[in-house]
């Protein structure tokens, strides 16, 4: 009988380092045209997809282990099955492009690069699930990605790859590009589909989930723009090309985007399973004079991880076994010349401006912290405000609607745990020991009283003189 393995023992892992899978078009000139895109491979997979039953592209999904590459991580061809399919009610394919997350742009060099790719993956996860309408709700700051999937829309439906009679095959789907108005919050699902709906961009309660009531009420599936690329790819190639890389649990290869004090930030393609030190030395190492502080490894609302945990596989299991989570794929890189306290307040007046106000724990937390930070970096921070921090974040996550409150929440305290030595010498110096920001005297604070007002801390500023009245107005 085969030895029956140890459950201590750490996961097999594939092929790492850099790949060039999913990428491998980028350097093509002119791959954005249909006609080129089709010279290196383009829409096999899809005519692969017109000769299987649904159910079949689903079980290759599933078997490959492919999991969300926008943030949780859920698997792929599991979320897809999970689509109502009994509702006697349309079904809908919506691909979130709207990539808001700080340190992230892995999806923008694949939609301007290789739109196609997208649009391909759009109508094979549209076959699998039998939808007919698919949307691509892109961020709006992403004027030349629009362009780009604008223009291979277009090409696709003249081609007849989109429409009433895909590839001739008499089966249907439409494909609309809906541009963004440049709220972060809508790049949480139900959010995100209010928003296409012509509402305002807010969380929806759940249950019901979007499989069985999404968008117009109806049965509706919402993925990560690198998840629904990768499909045409899965059928191409096969499942047991995709596992060659990483583990059972995080196979396949990952587009990272590596960003913060190194020689070269950019995109790159990994393996899953690649150690983060690897990552840091394939963007050319940390900045001269500069040593490894911190690291965040899927954006800003991510916990941040210390230097020492940078020989971390990049997988889902490992970097939640260290304390964090993969999140939107956004590698952040912080030097010993980096502020934390600094770095992690910025993060909080980002989530403050950005929280949209539905639930009171971050519509009010977020203002209160971001205040706090303002008050400690000012030079004005009091004994308790760590423990009033601690307080704070402990209140708002897991009492929110969504994801935003939770995130804000984790890079706060995750660096109180790893870097609270750096908070303690911002109280007793009385300023940034790294001189980030300037000792100020003259701004207001804010205190919170326990009654959940709050009363100000320092004096008031002195009331700015009336206008004189301008001769013949009112």
């Amino acid at each position: 009988m085969a030895d029956t393995p140890d459950a201590n023992e750490a996961p097999a892992v594939g092929i790492t380092g850099q790949v060039s899978a999913m990428s491998f078009r980028y350097d093509i000139p002119d791959v954005h045209d249909l006609d080129v895109y089709e010279q290196h491979g383009g829409y096999d997979g899809l005519r692969k997809a017109l000769t299987m039953e649904p159910s079949e592209i689903i079980d290759i999904v599933k078997a490959s282990g492919l999991r969300g590459r926008g943030g949780a991580g859920f698997p792929t061809g599991l979320k897809w099955s999970f689509v109502a399919q009994d509702s006697g009610k349309p079904i809908y394919i919506v691909c979130n492009a709207d990539e808001g997350e700080p340190g992230t742009f892995k999806d923008r060099p694949l939609m301007e690069y290789d739109p196609h790719q997208l649009v391909e993956g759009m109508i094979v996860g549209g076959l699998a699930i039998n939808a007919v309408q698919g949307y691509i709700y892109l961020r709006g700051e992403y004027a030349f990605s629009g362009r780009r999937l604008a223009k291979a829309i277009r090409e696709a439906y003249a081609k007849g790859y989109l429409g009433a009679d895909v590839m001739g095959s008499g089966k249907r789907f439409d494909l609309v590009l809906h541009r963004a108005a440049g709220a972060y919050i809508c790049g949480e699902e139900t959010a995100l589909l209010d928003s296409l709906e012509g509402r305002r961009g807010q969380p929806r309660l759940r249950p019901p989930f979007p499989a069985a009531h999404g968008l117009y009420g109806c049965p509706t599936t919402v993925n990560n723009v690198e998840s629904i690329a990768a499909v045409p790819f899965l059928l191409n190639h096969g499942v047991d090309w995709w596992r060659q890389w990483g583990t059972e649990k995080s196979s396949g290869p990952k587009l990272v985007c590596i960003s913060g004090e190194v020689n070269a930030p950019g995109n790159y393609e990994v393996a899953m399973g690649t150690p983060i030190s690897e990552m840091i030395e394939l963007a050319g190492g940390m900045l001269e004079g500069r040593e490894l502080k911190f690291w965040c490894p899927g954006g800003s609302s991510t916990p941040m991880l210390p230097a020492s945990a940078a020989d971390t596989p990049y997988t889902f299991e490992a970097i939640q076994e260290a304390g964090s989570l993969l999140g939107t794929g956004a590698l952040m890189i912080y030097s010993d010349q980096t502020c934390v306290v600094d770095a992690v307040g910025r993060f909080t007046q980002f989530y403050e401006h950005e929280s949209c106000g539905k639930c009171t724990p971050c519509r009010e937390g977020s203002y209160w912290l971001s205040q706090i930070y303002q008050r400690i970096e000012a030079g004005m921070g009091r004994d308790e405000d760590l423990a009033l921090l601690e307080d704070l974040c402990d209140n708002i996550f897991g009492r929110v609607f969504c994801a935003l409150g939770d995130g804000m929440t984790s890079p706060i305290v995750s660096s109180l745990k790893f870097f609270r030595d750096e908070y303690e010498q911002h109280l007793r110096q009385g300023r940034c020991p790294l001189g980030t920001t300037e000792p100020r005297r003259d701004i207001e604070m804010t205190e919170f009283t326990s009654g959940g007002g709050y009363t100000p801390d320092h004096p008031q500023l002195p009331a700015t003189p009336a206008t004189p009245a301008v001769a013949g107005q009112a």
